[in-house]
């Protein structure tokens, strides 16, 4: 399986107990998600592991994953720090006008009024009020570009491009 093909769903973190058990720092707006898997990718130096899940709990709404053949403190402790992902195919599916982080870096971003190439998206920030959208500009600046209806007007991830009304983000329009 290659890189292209998987989404980060997080991160294993400390042991927790004595039977092996590991928490997760997720990288998902779905937590809940680890408790319909029964397989996860754990990325090691060579690519991704495939490996079983036994039990999920969760712990303050973080998950604690218990892998097969990971039975003790010093197994999982070897595991810190590691990326967990699944196959594209089991990306949990979004609302209508909601995208994902991966779907969104790379679009070029051209502007409204005059179709003109501003630049590409290289990063997501979110925030309570609204995510901004780091858009590196063809001059090499970057701008924060507030994902609301107000500034971004249309979004086509397939066709990896995002048109937007700068009105008041820029000095020259």
């Amino acid at each position: 399986m290659s890189s292209e093909e998987i989404v980060t769903v997080g991160r294993l973190g400390r042991p927790r107990g004595l039977t092996g058990e590991i928490y997760v720092t997720v990288a998902t707006d779905f937590p809940q998600r680890f408790s319909d898997l029964e397989q996860i990718l754990v990325k090691g130096k060579d690519g991704w592991d495939s490996m079983k899940i036994v039990s999920v709990i969760y712990i303050a709404d973080r998950p604690v994953l218990r892998l097969e053949n990971i039975n003790s403190p010093e197994k999982a402790a070897r595991l810190t720090n590691r990326e967990l992902g699944v196959p594209m195919s089991q990306v949990v599916n979004l609302p209508e006008d909601t995208f994902y982080v991966f779907d969104l870096v790379g679009c070029e971003v051209f502007t409204e009024s005059d179709d003109k190439l501003l630049g590409e998206v290289i990063d997501v920030e979110s925030y309570p009020a609204a995510d901004l959208y780091l858009v590196k500009l063809t001059g090499g600046e970057t701008l924060r570009i507030p994902a609301v209806k107000q500034y971004v007007k249309e979004v086509d991830v397939s066709g990896k491009r995002i048109v937007v009304d700068i009105t008041g983000l820029l000095d020259e329009h």
